[in-house]
Parts: structure tokens; sequence; C-alpha cells
């Protein structure tokens, strides 16, 4: 793996940042840089690769492609675009220091996958605002208690787009901006080593006071809010009418994540705190844990997080192909791996962050390894480990640009097990409604009642 150290205005700031306490994290010299020939709105590295396999960054997807209505299905802009190679257990040597430990292992693992690679586009794209809000953040955003508790000094969107630490990119993922108000609906599968499933319908509904205006209702009504979150199952039947409901803080010291579920026997509303952490996730046959959705989720406190530094990194981008419409279950899950023929593999340059569990902390993954996209601050891939330091789960985010917003997000994520030769893909939307998004929320659609009535 060949990883790249961090450019001296970041090493600059590292050093200002350990010496003088309360002061911004990142001096004027470095911010003033944001939106410049070197570095794009939120920090990511603006002129391509020396080879030529990563252009330069010249502003993304910020309009539609002609043809396209708001919510349907997205046009892929680059249904042109032919593949370049493939990277398969043939060649993987070839290309292994621009794969994770992760990538290499599904390769060696099953014969029949490969990764077609093609041409790297940038079309990460957010709102003016939102950069305006980011480089705000820059000057500002300071880490509470080590990363235990939260952030604070930052509003709507990643807070350290000039990252000194592990734990300022980690939060870069989990307060990137996602839009205000988001629904979808959406198809889920556990599929076994024999390649047999049920898909799951799942309905979703989002709210990120964080990332709202300051004046809005939903901000003043959950000024420390990062998420807000309910869902129901509507298939299959003998689950169908489940439901629950998360309030996510961004300082979860003292003030921990709330959640809920909906029992239908019961009817009634029930307070879940062990909603969190490792506990396994809801109708994913303990493929996933809690803090795995979106990849990664909730207060970083578990973890000491180490910033490696950046690299190259085949990942999932521009995932149109199999987020298009008309798509069956069944084109897209395939025995052991998904489809290798819709996936869409790119070269970009990623964060890696490693996480290492704090002694006396508990939880099913000893260490964790990121690679987060520097144009969206996604994590684009991540690497999970067992108790005896064995790798043991990767997963990947695929991802697109929504471009109506426009905002960067995934369209599916896929989660493997390597050792149990199993996976978990989730957000199939090719045959129900994809993410629609909307600039305003009312924060009483997020509440223990609300949920009751949701479901029903």
């Amino acid at each position: 793996m060949r990883l790249r150290t961090i450019h001296n205005y970041w090493l600059a700031a590292v050093l200002l940042c350990s010496s003088i306490a309360g002061v911004a994290a990142v001096p004027p010299e470095a911010t003033s840089k944001l939106g410049g020939p070197e570095l794009t709105p939120v920090g990511a590295e603006r002129p391509g690769n020396a080879e030529g396999t990563i252009p330069p960054w010249t502003g993304g997807i910020t309009t539609p492609p002609v043809g396209y209505e708001p919510g349907t299905h997205h046009i892929d802009p680059y249904a042109d675009d032919q593949v370049l190679f493939s990277i398969n257990a043939d060649n993987i040597e070839e290309y292994a220091d621009r794969l994770s430990a992760g990538q290499q292992a599904l390769l060696r693992s099953y014969p029949d996958w490969q990764m077609s690679v093609y041409p790297t586009r940038r079309s990460a794209a957010y709102p003016d605002w939102i950069y305006d809000a980011i480089r705000e953040n820059a000057a500002t955003a300071e880490v509470l208690r080590e990363g235990k508790g939260g952030v604070a000094n930052a509003n709507v969107s990643s807070p350290f787009p000039i990252p000194a630490s592990g734990v300022e990119v980690v939060w870069n993922h989990t307060l990137r901006w996602r839009g205000i108000r988001v629904s979808r609906s959406f198809g889920q599968a556990a599929v076994t080593r024999k390649g047999r499933y049920t898909v799951t319908l799942s309905l979703q509904e989002w709210a990120f006071p964080y990332a709202a205006r300051a004046d809005s209702a939903l901000r003043q009504e959950f000024p420390n809010i990062s998420l807000a979150f309910k869902s129901k199952l509507i298939q299959p039947g003998l689950i169908a009418g489940n439901g629950a409901l998360v309030i996510e803080p961004i300082d979860q010291t003292g003030d921990p994540r709330k959640s809920w579920v909906y029992n239908p026997a019961l009817r009634r509303v029930l307070r879940a705190p062990y909603i969190a952490n490792d506990y396994p996730a809801g109708n994913t046959d303990n493929l996933r844990t809690v803090d795995e959705f979106d990849m990664y989720n909730g207060s970083p406190e578990l973890y000491e997080w180490k910033l490696l530094g950046k690299q190259e990194l085949y990942i999932p981008y521009n995932a149109y192909r199999i987020h298009r419409d008309g798509l069956d279950y069944s084109d897209i899950l395939q025995e052991k791996h998904i489809n290798p023929d819709l996936a869409r593999y790119e070269l970009h340059r990623v964060w890696v962050v490693e996480g290492t569990l704090k002694p006396g902390q508990k939880h099913i993954y000893s260490k964790r390894v990121f690679y987060i996209d520097e144009d969206t601050w996604q994590i684009a891939v991540a690497d999970n480990y067992d108790s005896d330091g064995k790798l043991w789960r990767t997963s990947e985010a695929h991802a697109l640009n929504y471009y109506e917003v426009p905002v960067p997000w995934s369209t599916l994520e896929v989660y493997y097990d390597l050792q149990a030769q199993r996976y978990l893909a989730s957000g199939m939307d090719n045959r129900r409604n994809p993410y629609r998004f909307s600039e305003e929320a009312n924060p009483r659609e997020f509440s223990p009642n609300a949920l009751k009535f949701y479901i029903r």
C-alpha cells in the first residue's frame, strides 16, 4: 500500500492545534486555500495526479442531464464510458497497492469476482452555501474531549476540510452534508453461501438538523442533533409493521443516542437503548452492526483513530448502472457477491484512517480501516477485523451524484463477511423510490408518538 504523507499545511495545523488550546484548528493561510487552485471547496486536492489517471476537479455535476425528471431514477451521464481494464484473481498483484486488504481478499476468495475499472470522473458537487459553511468550519471547528464527545463551533457539513487527525476525518464523514429532509424506499437482502435470499422492503425518513440553516424550525428544535431517522418494514408479511426511531446527538457525552422501536404485536412504542455500536442491525442476519449503517455512524469514542495519510484506491463510484430503474433483485444478487458487471470502479484519492479499539471498550471489531473519498468525505471502503486481529469483513458504498440537489451519497452498500462467505446488500431501489430530497422538515415527525402513526 502506497500512502502519501500529508502536505505541509496539514502538518502546520497539527502543530498549531497541539500547541495553542482554544485557537482555530487551521491557520488562515491554510483555510484560504479552500476553493483555490490547490484545494477544492471541501478540502480535496484540486489537481489530478501525475500519471493523469485522476483528472483535476472542475466543479462536478451541478445540473441534471437533459431528460432527467425529478423523482425518477437518475440518468447515467457516463453511459458511454468503456471499461479500461478489469482486476481479478489473476492480475491482483499488478494493482495490489491500489486495493484495500478487504478488496484483495474478495478477489482471492472468489475467482469469478472482478472489478471493472472505468475512467475517473470527479462528479462530486454540493450547493454553494455548503461550500461556504465548510470554509467557515475550517476556521472554527474543534473536537471536544479528544473525540470522545463531539464537535464544537461547526455547522451544516464536514467540520474539518483540512484535517489534522484521524478522528477529524471520521467526523467529516459522520457530519457530511446529505441534504436536510430525505425519504426513500428500498430492498435489502442477506445472501447465503448458496446464493439464497429473501428481500425485505423498507421505508425510511431522514432529517439532518445539523445540516439545516440556523434559523430553521428543525435546527432550533434539535440543536445538538446530527440525525433523526425513522423506518418501517413493509415486506415480507411476517415482519411487516415493525419500525424504529433514532435520534443521534453530535455530542453524546451525557446525551447518548435515543432509540425506540414499534412492536406491532403490542401496538406500542418501546425505548430501545441497545440499538447502538455492535448490536446486530435488524433484518441483516447478523451481517452488519448498527454502527455500520452508512458505513459508519455514531460517536467515535470506542476507538483510537490514527490518520495514516492518503493514497490512490479503486473505489465504487458513479454507480448509475446498478442504480437504474427496472433491474430485478436477481440481476444484482449473485452467489458470494453482487453482479460484477453492474459495478463501476474508478481510481480516486482517499484518506486512510485506522481505528483501534481502546482498552476496556467492547466491540466485535478490534480494528477498522476506513478509506474516505477526498471529494465527498464519504467512506467508500471499510475493512473490519475480528478480536484476533484477523480480517473479517469488508464493505463498499456504491455512490453517485444526486445531481438534482446536488449531493453525493451511496445508492447501494454491500457488506461482505469473508469468513462466513456471505454478504448483505442494502439500498436496492431499482423498483422503488430513490432518495427524495426536500429543504424543509417538521421536527414533530420525529417523535415516539409520530412513529406510531407512521407505522400504522
